[in-house]
């Protein structure tokens, strides 16, 4: 039966190139007939286009090819006596700037970070990402802990509650007041200045509002209908926290790490030191912001903003003394 070849127009043709030498690059070493599969064009067709990319490359200084190394070579052995692809000579694809080790650690900790978000966890978006970034980076990455915070349950609660379109149902401690138990719709789980937070519609208070999720315990799923999927969703948090003021001193000269967190209102200078009053709906979220200044801020008041960055810091540090077994990476 004689061979039927998809034919490929220009444009087709121009789009099958460009993704075919990233895929020979991937793959290594592939059949042609598994190729030709791939980009839907019978074998004889794609040994066209991989002989014909030997005569594609890289232009020289004087605009045209003139050295071997300047084009794309094929292993013509393996091609002609096995029917197997392999690029033997890329044009310097390989040798495009890559991540360093820390960058690529730093990005990966913030993938991590994304992945807890219940509308992102299950697509297979982030695993597909943190893959091609280990591949993109110069060296194996960097150690990187995630530190397995107390909101971490009720992330995981929240996603539950959202696929099964039921109300949550938590104990929340808000400042300075007593801790009452609230059942909530939940509508979205999202992170704003390294906080999570819950957005969803209070039964107690019959209306929306946003929970800081190191303020929630306790978090269990109830048999309750969400029925406030379609309220609007507010920017302002719960009408009962109030912004308490968290003074911390550090150096003069990283003040401006503290961005909109620093102004000249609640800026003091001495020498080169700078204290500065910052308001925070939980003084507890201090931490977060003094685990980015490495031991060179100090948090001086309240004392539950001191102690929260304390244990915060503990907890990190202990993760680093465990074995490397159970840092379940």
């Amino acid at each position: 039966m004689a061979e039927k070849s998809k034919p490929l127009l220009a444009t087709d043709r121009v789009r099958a190139y460009l993704t075919l030498v990233p895929y020979l690059l991937e793959r290594g070493q592939v059949s042609l007939d598994e190729a030709a599969r791939e980009f839907e064009v019978s074998p004889t067709v794609m040994r066209e286009m991989v002989e014909k990319l030997t005569v594609i490359g890289l232009p020289g200084d004087s605009g045209y090819w003139q050295q071997p190394h300047e084009l794309f070579d094929i292993n013509w052995d393996l091609l002609d006596d096995e029917g197997v692809i392999e690029i033997t000579n890329d044009v310097g694809l390989r040798r495009v700037p890559r991540f360093t080790a820390r960058e690529a650690a730093a990005l990966l900790a913030g993938l991590q970070m994304v992945a807890a978000v219940p509308a992102v966890s299950d697509s297979g978006l982030v695993a597909g990402l943190l893959a091609k970034l280990a591949r993109a980076s110069a060296d194996v990455p960097a150690d990187v802990v995630i530190v397995p915070g107390a909101v971490d349950e009720v992330r995981d609660v929240v996603a539950a509650a959202l696929q099964a379109s039921v109300a949550v149902s938590f104990r929340y401690q808000a400042p300075d007041a007593e801790p009452t138990t609230r059942t909530v719709d939940p509508v979205q789980v999202l992170i704003t200045n390294g906080q999570w937070y819950l957005q969803g519609w209070c039964h107690l208070r019959e209306a929306m509002r946003t929970f800081h999720l190191d303020r929630v315990s306790d978090p269990e799923l109830t048999e309750i209908p969400i029925s406030h999927a379609d309220a609007v969703v507010t920017d302002t948090f719960d009408s009962a926290d109030q912004d308490v003021e968290v003074t911390v001193t550090l150096p003069r000269r990283l003040v401006p790490l503290l961005g909109d967190f620093a102004h000249a209102d609640n800026t003091e200078l001495d020498g080169d030191d700078a204290r500065v009053r910052i308001r925070l709906s939980d003084p507890r979220g201090i931490k977060r912001v003094a685990g980015r200044f490495g031991g060179y801020l100090e948090v001086q008041e309240p004392r539950t903003a001191r102690v929260a960055t304390r244990e915060w810091a503990e907890a990190g540090l202990a993760l680093y003394r465990q074995p490397e077994s159970s840092l379940g990476r």
